[in-house]
């Protein structure tokens, strides 16, 4: 059993690419999905080899570093587990452009319904009651008081993302600011450079029904192309045309990190203070998730929230 839990947040500051290898779809690498939900998740192996890499460390910390994650050599792997568990990542915002105010962060009370159950495992209060959204109708959205996705004609129209016109349901407006203000003060970056998407969450907020929700997951994300030419004529090459999916910049996503204590002999510690240790390298730290590195792709910032 766990002796220690914390959220693990990571806000999505370049397009990434968590794959899944070779399709058969329209996209030639998509990106990994639930498979009963479709929407988009960073498979935990992917999240732990990541956390494993940026947490290396010397002297005694390495003996820590072994606790938390289990022997580096293969050879060794039979001694004792790791004292870590990591869950997938999931999305909690993903970005959809706005007709006003240029994009608004979405999130469905589904999505806020496991939210909060992740931050009850972590010994968390939840961000809102995600029943108080159960009478949003399709074609509804709320946003916050003096939300900038409010399109000029008002209370006619509402929001408008993409090419899809909701109304709103304004007597949401005020759980929608108390999400924001529980994202801001526990998902979000606390570094400068993030103060404007900490003072703006709140007027991009909008929530929507689960099903609007999964459609925008599953059909607005980024798709590029690629291709490599001949040198010879600039033509492209026989079979070296293929397209990628991404999950777009500005997508915050969100796992459970849980420690129990070390199996490690050389290292005498508990869950907790493990996960204190670890806290301490990945709040606030910037890495890479997924592929296409060299072009871009990947860069989060990591939040730790933990009691």
């Amino acid at each position: 059993m766990a002796e220690a839990s914390a959220l693990l947040f990571a806000y999505c500051e370049t397009p990434v690419h968590a794959g899944t290898g070779r399709s058969v779809g329209t996209v030639d690498l998509p990106i990994q999905r639930e498979r009963i939900t479709g929407f988009p998740i960073v498979q935990a192996s992917s999240v732990k080899g990541v956390l494993r890499a940026t947490t290396q460390a010397n002297g005694a910390d390495a003996e820590r570093h072994r606790a938390l994650f289990g022997p580096d050599r293969p050879e060794e792997a039979s001694t004792h587990a790791g004292a870590l568990q990591v869950t997938d990542l999931q999305v909690v915002l993903f970005p959809v452009r706005s007709l006003a105010g240029v994009f608004a962060w979405t999130t469905s009370p589904a999505v806020l319904a496991r939210l909060g159950r992740l931050a009850k495992l972590a010994g968390l209060e939840g961000p809102v009651d995600p029943t108080r959204f159960a009478g949003l109708q399709p074609g509804q959205c709320a946003v916050a008081n003096g939300s900038a996705l409010l399109t000029p004609a008002g209370q006619q129209v509402g929001v408008v993302l993409e090419e899809y016109s909701f109304t709103l349901a304004g007597e949401l407006a005020g759980l929608v600011s108390a999400l924001a203000e529980w994202l801001v003060a526990l998902a979000l970056p606390q570094t400068p450079e993030y103060a404007w998407w900490r003072e703006n969450l709140a007027k991009h907020l909008c929530v929507l029904p689960d099903d609007e929700f999964r459609d925008f997951v599953l059909y607005a994300t980024e798709i590029e192309a690629h291709v490599r030419l001949k040198d010879e004529t600039k033509t492209v090459e026989s079979g070296a045309l293929w397209t990628t999916e991404t999950l777009p910049a500005e997508t915050l996503l969100v796992g459970l990190l849980a420690t129990t204590r070390s199996r490690y002999d050389k290292v005498n510690e508990d869950g907790r203070t493990l996960l204190g240790w670890l806290t301490g390298k990945l709040d606030g730290r910037r890495v890479r998730l997924g592929g296409d590195e060299t072009t871009g792709r990947g860069a989060v910032v990591l939040r730790v929230a933990r009691v």
